[in-house]
């Protein structure tokens, strides 16, 4: 059987390549790079490269990668939205190769319940009878990141599955799906604070919480730790699944979020970066208790000292 795939393709400007394929890559090493800013009219190029490409794209870059029919659509679409947004780059994502009427519905047929320790994650459109001692999560991710079959939310679940015990106030940075916060709220926290610099990524996360029934979890737009609300104190448990960069702005201002020796849950980090995220939260005043890898990528918990 041929097997099929969807070109997803991120465009953006020139000055942002780096940035851009530095996203793109945490998905996908073999990416296809459209770079036409070095090309000129004038010069040797001019004859051999059509005009209307030039004057059209010289400000711009594409930037691809090639998604087999078996992995999320979604998922990368998502992944990649909340990591551009959160950088504050102008990306477009689009996508050949399927129908676009139909992309956000055909990968439905992949996705299945995912057991993740005392967590099962099942697609809210299918019927599934738990087990004993299961806690199921019911997830639509819709636009947002967090299904449970990346690598990185799987690695942050069975992390925070392990810390808590019950009662705990939950902060959740780039809450995507909001699935972190869904499962915490299941597994005992008292209450769940999930933000998202995304607006679209909010709504999903509070639609996901509501269809789940978590009535203690609260979502909200902030850019990282900037409009998190402290009236209720510290927080006993902080999960961010997000990306080194973004981690490393965050860690100078994390502390005064939580109660002193409280686990912070950090993921999202591919693994050449990770010494770098190591070094910050010893900087910090963090201490490494563990760390969860799969693939090329991390998990590390960690804790105020």
């Amino acid at each position: 059987m041929t097997r099929q795939w969807t070109k997803l393709t991120a465009t953006g400007r020139v000055g942002d390549l780096e940035q851009i394929t530095a996203v793109m890559s945490m998905l996908d090493n073999g990416l296809m790079i459209e770079d036409y800013s070095d090309f000129s009219l004038n010069g040797m190029y001019g004859e051999l490269v059509d005009e209307s490409i030039l004057t059209a794209d010289a400000d711009t870059v594409r930037v691809s990668l090639f998604v087999p029919e078996e992995k999320h659509i979604a998922e990368y679409t998502g992944f990649l939205t909340e990591r551009f947004t959160s950088l504050g780059l102008s990306v477009t994502l689009s996508y050949e190769g399927m129908n676009e009427d139909d992309w956000a519905e055909s990968w439905k047929q992949y996705y299945k319940p995912i057991p993740l320790g005392r967590v099962t994650v099942v697609p809210a459109w299918e019927d599934y009878e738990a087990k004993e001692g299961e806690v199921i999560v019911r997830m639509d991710p819709g636009m947002a990141f967090g299904t449970g079959t990346h690598e990185t939310t799987r690695l942050v679940l069975l992390l925070l599955q392990d810390e808590l015990k019950g009662g705990e106030r939950v902060l959740d940075v780039g809450t995507g799906s909001g699935i972190l916060s869904i499962c915490a709220s299941k597994l005992g926290a008292a209450s769940c604070h999930a933000y998202d610099i995304d607006p679209v990524a909010v709504k999903v996360a509070r639609d996901n919480a509501q269809a789940d029934g978590c009535d203690n979890i609260t979502v909200g737009v902030s850019d990282l730790l900037r409009d998190v609300d402290l009236s209720g104190g510290a927080f006993d448990i902080c999960v961010a699944n997000i990306v080194a960069d973004i981690i490393l702005r965050m860690l100078p201002d994390i502390h005064r979020y939580l109660k002193p020796g409280a686990p912070l849950i950090l993921s999202g980090i591919i693994e050449p970066r990770a010494d770098e995220v190591r070094e910050a939260l010893r900087a910090n005043g963090f201490r490494i208790d563990r760390e969860q890898t799969e693939n090329d990528w991390v998990a590390i918990l960690a804790r105020g000292v």
